[in-house]
């Protein structure tokens, strides 16, 4: 506790907060120019065809929308303390001083089956989102060619789905196995 402490406190947690402000704006807008771009290099269709199109290429709209929907919900939920008695999470250290206790806000956050299913939800969201975003670096690059596509797709694939189980490993073991809930007693 006292490393999540210190990264809850000091230069350090704003630092990070403003340089994934600064991706999070410039993923937003590549992301606005890149559509404005492929939209006026080709041609209306009078019938939409996307045969070959993967599913996550089709949703990211929707999937980024619910990460966003998710970073507003984590930010209040975690950094805001919105909609929890938070003062019961302050722990009393040897020297007298307060501090917050974060390992026992994950453990009562995830206890609640609500916020893990819009959690595992978003993860899977986040998932499908990275592994088209992953194998889209490459064809941007050029890197992409008949070759090398099947290797990069699973790369790709492989690569969100490591993420994706370990965001979901620590919910999943509170709310099913009660892991760390003897912290809260």
């Amino acid at each position: 506790t006292h490393f999540l402490h210190e990264v809850f406190h000091g230069a350090g947690v704003w630092i990070a907060r403003a340089g994934l402000l600064v991706c999070f704006t410039a993923h937003l807008w590549f992301t606005i120019l890149l559509t404005k771009e492929n939209k006026s290099a080709r041609k209306k269709y009078s019938h939409q065809a996307t045969v070959q199109a993967p599913k996550s290429s089709l949703i990211m709209i929707w999937s980024g929308l619910t990460i966003l929907a998710f970073i507003i919900f984590h930010l209040l939920h975690f950094t805001v303390k919105a909609g929890t008695d938070y003062a019961s999470f302050m722990q009393v250290m040897p020297d007298g001083s307060e501090r917050h206790d974060a390992w026992k806000m994950v453990i009562v956050g995830f206890s609640h089956p609500l916020v893990v299913i819009f959690y595992l939800i978003a993860m899977t969201l986040l998932c499908s989102h990275l592994s088209h975003g992953v194998a889209s670096i490459f064809q941007t690059l050029g890197l992409r060619t008949k070759k090398t596509a099947g290797p990069i797709t699973l790369l790709s694939k492989a690569y969100a789905v490591v993420i994706y189980l370990g965001f979901i490993s620590i919910p999943l073991a509170i709310l099913l196995f009660g892991f760390g809930c003897e912290a809260c007693k």
